[in-house]
C-alpha cells in the first residue's frame, strides 16, 4: 500500500517523496496502528492522515480546533478535487444535514469536525452508518490536560470514540508536546512507543532572537521599514493592542491587516484571506489567528510581549519560513510582561494544580529570554530532543559577539545567599538581602543578620534580579514554585561554590546617565513628575516647580532633604508640599548612576543656601503623615490637617510602604482598576517607566495615586 500511497502523493500533491517521518506515519496508519506524528511546523503533517485517507476506502474524520483551519483545509483540498467537507456552528441546522447525509451516503473522503460534535448524541448516531478509514486528532496537544492549549471538549471526545461499534485506526499530530503530553496523548489513545513518530523539534532556517530594552514601537517600525517586501505575522497580547499596531501601522501606508476575536466572522476571513493571498504584507494578530494556516512565505514573526509559555511561542514562531527559507522569529521582551501573564492566570478558572503548571510554564519562558546560551538549544532542551544538537549559530545569543563578563564572584554570592537563606524564600526577598534592603519582611525573618547581607549593595535590586534570573535560565538555581517562587540550587552550582568552575555572562553596556551640565533624562523625567502633580492639582506646571529648579535637581541629584534645600528655588514650604515625590526620583536615579552622578557634582558643586536648621528629633515629615493614616484617618483629614497637597500625602504613605511599613495597598484601588492599569502597562510597552502615559492611556476616575499603589504592589518600580 506504501507504493499507491507514493501514487497519491504524486497524483493530488505533485510530490515525489515523502518528508522524514511522514512514510513512517503513514505506513503505521495504513498498517491500522494507533499512531502518534510529532513534526515541527511545515513538516507536513496534515499529509500523514491525508493520505491514508485517499488510500484507504471510507471516510476519515479529521477533528480539528478552530473553524478557520477547518475551512482552509477543506478549501486546499476541494482545489485538488478531492472530496472534503467540514461540519461545524458556522451552519444552519438544514446545511449541517445535509452533510451528514452526503457522509453517510459515502460522498467525502474526509470530513474535519469540532471536538464538540461527539457530544450530540445525533452526530454519534449517523457516525455510525459511515464506513470509518480513519480518525484524526489535528492539534493533538489540545486533548491533554499538560498542554498548552488544553480543551477539555478535546479529550471528552475519546470515550465517545471507543464507544463506537467500529475502532478505525487513529493518528494524533501535534508539533509541540512536551514529553509529559506525549505520555498523556499515548495513554488516551493506546498508541504504542513503536508506532510513535518523531521528527524532531528543531527549525534550522529559523533565526530566534530576544530583544530587551528597546521601545516595541520603535523597533517594530524601523524593522518593517527595513522588510517591506517580506510577509511577517506581530503577535499581540490583547486585541487593544492589535487595533492600536494596526492604526499605527496603516497611517504610515504599510499593507497590514489585523486579526482577533472581537472582529467579526466576515472581517476575520477578510483579513486571513488577504494576508494568505499575499495582499497585505503583514498581520498584526493575537494568538487567535494562524493555527493551520498554509502561508508557506513567511519570512519573520514578532512577539510583541512576552508569550505564556514555550509551547505557544514556538507553535507561533514556527509559522515563520515554513517552505525551508531561512526566516525570523524576534521576541520583544519586558519584565512588565511577567507580572500581567502571573495576574492573568491568577485571575483564571484553572484549578490549583494548573494553576501552578502554568506557573512553572512561565517561569520557563522567562528563563529563556534570560539565558546566555543557544535559544534554538534551549526550546530543544525543554522539548527533551537536545540529542547531539550544540549551538544553532545564529540566534542572538549565538552571535553575539560582544564581551562576556567574569561574573562568578557575582554568582557565588547569589548561590550563597540562596543556601543560607536556606532555599525557602523566592527571587524578590533574595535580591533584596543581596541589595541589602531594610524591607520589614528581611527583619522579620532576620534576614538581615546572614553574611550574605548586602553583598551586592552597589548593583540595583533590578540588577541583582536579572543575574538571578541569569543563573536560572543557564541551570544554576530553578524555581520551585513560579507563583510563589522558591529558588533552590541545582547540581550545576556546586562546581561554581567551590571555584571550579566560572560563570560568564553577558552584562549590557549601560547607557550614559548624566551628561555636561546636567542629565536631560532625569530633567525630562522631573518634568513628567511635576506634570502629573500639576494635573491632579489643577495647577501650572511652573508653581509646582520652574525649569531652573528640575535642571539643578538634574546636574546635583540631591539625595537628601538638607542636600535638596540647597537647590536654588527650594524653600521648606514647597518642600514639605512637594518634595517627597520628587526626591524619591532623585535617589532612585542617583542610586542607578552613582558614578557619573559624583563626577558631575565634582565639576559642578552646589552653592550653599542659608536655611533654618531643622531640629534632630523632629519626626520625619512622611511618618507624621502615615502614623495618621493608620490611626483611621483618610487622606482628605490628613490634607487638611497638615495643610499639604494631597500628592504629597500620598507620596508619605508610599514612601513608609517602601521602606517597609505595613500599607494595605488594595484600599487606594478597585480590582477592576487594578486590571485596567495592568493591562494599560502592558500594552505601552515603556523604554522607560512612565507615569504620564499610563495616566493618558486610562480613563479619567483612575488617578495617579491608583496606579502608583498598583505599580508598588506588582513590584512594577
Amino acid at each position: 500500500m506504501i507504493n499507491q500511497a507514493v501514487h497519491t502523493l504524486n497524483h493530488y500533491y505533485g510530490f515525489s517523496s515523502f518528508r522524514p517521518g511522514q512514510e513512517e506515519a503513514i505506513r503505521s496508519i495504513l498498517n491500522k496502528n494507533n499512531t502518534l506524528a510529532i513534526m515541527p511546523t511545515g513538516g507536513g503533517k496534515s499529509l500523514c492522515y491525508q493520505i491514508p485517507s485517499l488510500v484507504l476506502d471510507g471516510t476519515a474524520i479529521i477533528i480539528s480546533p478552530l473553524i478557520s483551519l477547518m475551512n482552509d483545509q477543506v478549501e486546499a483540498l476541494n482545489a485538488t478535487d478531492i472530496p472534503a467537507t467540514y461540519i461545524n456552528s458556522s451552519l444552519d441546522g438544514s446545511e449541517q444535514q445535509h452533510r451528514l447525509n452526503e457522509m453517510v451516503n459515502g460522498n467525502y473522503k474526509m470530513v474535519y469536525v469540532s471536538p464538540e460534535r461527539f457530544e450530540t448524541p445525533h452526530f454519534l448516531n449517523m457516525l455510525e452508518k459511515v464506513d470509518l478509514s480513519l480518525i484524526a486528532f489535528d492539534e493533538a496537544h489540545c486533548i491533554s490536560q499538560w498542554g498548552h492549549d488544553f480543551r477539555p471538549s478535546y479529550r471528552s471526545v475519546v470515550p465517545y470514540i471507543k464507544q463506537l461499534s467500529q475502532q478505525p485506526p487513529t493518528i494524533a499530530l501535534t508539533a509541540t508536546a512536551t514529553q509529559q503530553v506525549i505520555h498523556d496523548i499515548k495513554n488516551l489513545l493506546n498508541i504504542d512507543s513503536e508506532h510513535t513518530v518523531v521528527t524532531g523539534f528543531a527549525r534550522e532556517n529559523l533565526k530566534f532572537k530576544v530583544i530587551k530594552g528597546v521601545n516595541p514601537n520603535d523597533y517594530l517600525n524601523d524593522f518593517i521599514n527595513t522588510h517591506l517586501n517580506d510577509s511577517g505575522i506581530i503577535y499581540t497580547p490583547t486585541r487593544k493592542t492589535t487595533d492600536q499596531i494596526y492604526e499605527s501601522l496603516s497611517e504610515k501606508g504599510i499593507q497590514v491587516a489585523r486579526y482577533h476575536a472581537g472582529m467579526s466572522k466576515d472581517e476575520r476571513q477578510v483579513a486571513q484571506a488577504a494576508f494568505i493571498s499575499d495582499n497585505v504584507q503583514v498581520m498584526v494578530a493575537t494568538n487567535a489567528f494562524g493555527m493551520g494556516i498554509d502561508k508557506s512565505n513567511v519570512r519573520y514573526v514578532i512577539h510583541y510581549a512576552l508569550p505564556k509559555n514555550i509551547e505557544s511561542y514556538y507553535q507561533e514562531a514556527g509559522r515563520a519560513g515554513r517552505d525551508g527559507v531561512e526566516s525570523e522569529c524576534h521576541l520583544l521582551f519586558s519584565p512588565k510582561d511577567i507580572q500581567l501573564q502571573k495576574f492573568l492566570i491568577e485571575q483564571s478558572d484553572l484549578e490549583e494544580d494548573q494553576k501552578r503548571d502554568e506557573y512553572q510554564k512561565l517561569q520557563d519562558m522567562i528563563a529563556f529570554c534570560h539565558t546566555t546560551h543557544c535559544l534554538q538549544g534551549y526550546i530543544l532542551d525543554y522539548f527533551g530532543d537536545r540529542q547531539n544538537f550544540d549551538h544553532c549559530g545564529k540566534c542572538s545569543n549565538c552571535l553575539d559577539d560582544g564581551n562576556k563578563e567574569d561574573m562568578t564572584k557575582e554568582a557565588q554570592m547569589i548561590l550563597s545567599c540562596v543556601k543560607r537563606m536556606n532555599e525557602k524564600f523566592g527571587i524578590t526577598l533574595t535580591a533584596k538581602v543581596l541589595k541589602g534592603s531594610k524591607s520589614q519582611k528581611v527583619i522579620d525573618f532576620r534576614l538581615d543578620q546572614l553574611s550574605t547581607y548586602g553583598l551586592l549593595s552597589h548593583y540595583t535590586e533590578k540588577e541583582i534580579t536579572n543575574l538571578i534570573n541569569y543563573l536560572v535560565a543557564d541551570q544554576y538555581l530553578q524555581v520551585t514554585d513560579a507563583q510563589f517562587p522558591v529558588l533552590k540550587l541545582t547540581a550545576n552550582a556546586i562546581p561554581v561554590l567551590k571555584n571550579e568552575e566560572k560563570v560568564w555572562m553577558k552584562v549590557p553596556e549601560q547607557k550614559k546617565a548624566v551628561q555636561a551640565g546636567y542629565s536631560e533624562e532625569l530633567f525630562q523625567a522631573l518634568r513628567e513628575l511635576r506634570k502629573e502633580i500639576a494635573d491632579e492639582q489643577s495647577l501650572p506646571p511652573y508653581m509646582i516647580f520652574s525649569d531652573a529648579t528640575l535642571k539643578e535637581l538634574a546636574r546635583h541629584v540631591p539625595a537628601t532633604q538638607p542636600e535638596m534645600l540647597q537647590v536654588k528655588g527650594i524653600g521648606e514650604k514647597k518642600y514639605e508640599q512637594y518634595g517627597e515625590p520628587f526626591l524619591t526620583k532623585l535617589k532612585a536615579f542617583r542610586e542607578e548612576n552613582e558614578e557619573e552622578i559624583l563626577a558631575n557634582r565634582t565639576a559642578h558643586p552646589v552653592q550653599p543656601k542659608i536655611k533654618k536648621e531643622k531640629k534632630d528629633n523632629d519626626k520625619p515629615s512622611y511618618l507624621v503623615s502615615y502614623e495618621l493614616f493608620t490611626d483611621g484617618k483618610d487622606i482628605d483629614e490628613i490634607v487638611e490637617e497638615r495643610t499639604l497637597a494631597k500628592s504629597t500625602i500620598t507620596s508619605h504613605l508610599f514612601k513608609a510602604y517602601e521602606e517597609g511599613h505595613t500599607l494595605d495597598l488594595e484600599r487606594f484601588f478597585t480590582g477592576e482598576a487594578e486590571q485596567e492599569i495592568l493591562t494599560v502597562i502592558d500594552e505601552l510597552k515603556l523604554e522607560e517607566f512612565r507615569y504620564k502615559p499610563i495616566k493618558d492611556a486610562l480613563p479619567d476616575d483612575i488617578t495617579y495615586t491608583m496606579i502608583k499603589a498598583v505599580c508598588l504592589k506588582h513590584e512594577l518600580i
